[in-house]
């Protein structure tokens, strides 16, 4: 078993590079993975792992890193804690092999159900949507105009690991467009501009809800070329609800109809 004391070592500074710049991910089609739950999670949904790292200062149970059946290799704490980006850490961190999906990867059923997200910039946003996602059984969540990597820490820690179960692709939305009407998807478009609340919405057959950010809402294309416009009804004086939020509320709106709650 490899030991690495240095915080120099080679391997280290990798993945530092990995967890702090979304262009080394991309060049390297590598991502760091914090946390024992997280890389259980990647490992159920097949993704190829590299090497797992373990501290065991920080470790409370090293038979259940070992039984992850992978290459393991020991760290310093010291070389440990220059790459784990958890404020508590568990002691163990994997290096994944990332493989990004395109649309044609994303299975559609007669009662499918898919997010469009349309620049959400926020990591923090983009996981909780992905948790979201995976409880309500999500089809698929489609990026437009990405401003977030989906392998960021940031995605991965919020998203508790589901990033490697809800298929996420990126796409523009001239090709998103043509892939719901090739598969005769209704879209439902979140806007201020729509008439009609999201409760009023028909989701029983396939369907995909479409959300903005909070600051500049959707694009004109989307709230043109929708097939309806849907809102979420305000009390008070706020004009918007943080992304994560709306998707929830819109997205088990869609299962209660479908009988699923």
């Amino acid at each position: 078993m490899e030991n690495i004391i240095s915080t120099t070592n080679p391997k280290i500074q990798l993945m530092n590079s990995l967890r702090d710049k979304s262009s080394k991910r991309k060049e390297k089609e590598l991502c760091l993975v914090d946390g024992l739950r997280e890389i259980k999670e990647a490992l159920k949904n097949k993704v190829e792992i590299e090497q797992i790292f373990y501290c065991e200062q920080l470790v409370d149970n090293f038979e259940e890193i070992k039984n992850l059946g992978q290459e393991l290799t020991k760290l310093s704490k010291e070389a440990f804690l220059k790459i784990c980006y958890k404020d508590s850490p568990d002691g163990v961190v994997a290096l994944i092999k990332t493989k990004n999906k395109l649309l044609k990867d994303l299975k559609v059923t007669k009662n499918s159900l898919f997010l469009v997200l349309e620049a959400v910039e926020k990591p923090g946003n983009l996981g909780a949507i992905l948790r979201t996602a995976q409880a309500s059984g999500v089809s698929g969540i489609i990026l437009n105009n990405q401003q977030t990597d989906i392998f960021n820490p940031n995605v991965i820690r919020a998203s508790q690991g589901f990033v490697f179960s809800v298929p996420v692709v990126e796409a523009n939305f001239l090709e998103t467009l043509e892939f719901f009407r090739e598969n005769k998807i209704t879209s439902f478009a979140t806007s201020l501009l729509a008439k009609n609340s999201y409760i009023k919405g028909n989701y029983s057959k396939a369907s995909a809800l479409i959300f903005g950010t909070e600051a500049d809402g959707l694009s004109l294309d989307w709230q043109e070329k929708a097939d309806e416009l849907i809102k979420i009804p305000m009390i008070g004086e706020m004009d918007s609800l943080n992304v994560s939020v709306s998707v929830a509320l819109v997205v088990f709106e869609a299962l209660r109809q479908r009988g699923q709650l």
